[in-house]
């Protein structure tokens, strides 16, 4: 694999290991919703499609007729892909940088008064008068957890109201320092000081990979 198709594939993925280890370092829970949550990570493993299969399936005849827009219009089609699978998941909540059973404490107390007739089963929980349904999931690794629907039931304004009111409850949290966020920092770090080394040891060969690239 040439130059220019590393720095493509792992650029973006330098990013996203530096957001996640910075939203790690930070001694409070970060909550963020399922979509948001699986789009960044879209745009993440955006240069590694581009190198993978969009570089590799593109159709000769497409190219030569579109030139370099044709780039625009595959990465376009990726990304709507992407966005309709995004639109049709159901909702859900994770939030990082907080032990499932912390998260458990903070969320007990808060549904009990945001419904009344609130229902728990093990880990997971109905919320009749908000009209929803739940299971709480842990990932002890990455010391995160998250809140998934439960059944094709569920009222997208509950979940707002759920949401809204956990975030600020979260923000009285402390939480210790996460050893796991150090590793991700130094990941992305490492990655970007090596293709600033790869960019840097022949620029020309680089943007001449970019020129076929692109097929100009």
């Amino acid at each position: 694999m040439d130059v220019l198709h590393i720095c493509i594939g792992l650029g973006p993925l330098a990013a996203y290991l530096m957001l996640l280890g910075l939203i790690n370092l930070r001694r409070r829970p970060f909550i963020t919703t399922g979509a948001r949550d699986i789009s960044a990570l879209g745009i993440a493993i955006t240069g590694l499609m581009i190198v993978g299969p969009l570089d590799l399936f593109m159709p000769q005849a497409a190219a030569q007729f579109f030139g370099n827009t044709v780039w625009v219009l595959f990465i376009t089609l990726y990304l709507l892909i992407w966005l309709l699978s995004v639109l049709v998941m159901r909702p859900r909540l994770v939030v990082y940088n907080i032990s499932c059973e912390q998260l458990r404490t903070v969320l007990a107390s808060l549904v009990a008064e945001l419904d009344k007739d609130v229902r728990w089963a093990g880990d997971s929980a109905i919320l009749p008068g908000l009209g929803i349904q739940f299971n709480l999931e842990s990932k002890s690794i990455a010391r995160c957890a998250q809140i998934s629907s439960v059944g094709p039931q569920q009222d997208y304004t509950g979940w707002q109201k759920l949401e809204t009111e956990l975030a600020a409850r979260l923000k009285e949290e402390k939480v210790p320092g996460n050893p796991f966020a150090v590793s991700m920092v130094l990941a992305a770090i490492g990655l970007s000081v090596l293709l600033t080394v790869l960019i840097l040891k022949d620029p020309g060969l680089v943007y001449g990979q970019l020129k076929e690239l692109l097929r100009f």
